[in-house]
C-alpha cells in the first residue's frame, strides 16, 4: 500500500510541475492566481499521500499550514484585484 501512495504522490508532484508552467506563462493575473491554487492543492495532497505513508503526522501539520498559506494567497489576490478596479 506505501508503494502505491507513493506512486500517487509522486504522480501529483508531477502534476504540480505542470502547473508550475501555467504560473510562469499565465495570460492573465487571474489566471496566474488560478495555477497557484493549483499549486497549493497538488502540494497539500502530495504532502497529505505522503504522511499517510511513511506514518508521520508531523507532515499533516506542514500540509494544514500550506492550506492557510494558499487561503490567504487568495485573499490577498482578490484585495489587491479589487483596489486595482477601484482606480480605474
Amino acid at each position: 500500500m506505501d508503494n502505491f501512495l507513493f506512486a500517487v504522490a509522486a504522480f501529483v508532484l508531477g502534476l504540480l510541475i505542470l502547473g508550475l508552467v501555467c504560473v510562469l506563462k499565465g495570460a492573465t493575473l487571474a489566471d496566474r492566481m488560478m495555477s497557484a491554487q493549483l499549486l497549493g492543492t497538488s502540494g497539500i495532497a502530495a504532502l497529505l499521500l505522503m504522511a499517510t505513508a511513511v506514518s508521520e503526522p508531523a507532515i499533516i501539520d506542514v500540509a494544514l499550514a500550506l492550506a492557510l498559506l494558499a487561503a490567504f494567497a487568495s485573499i490577498a489576490f482578490a484585495t489587491s484585484s479589487g483596489d486595482r478596479q477601484d482606480q480605474e
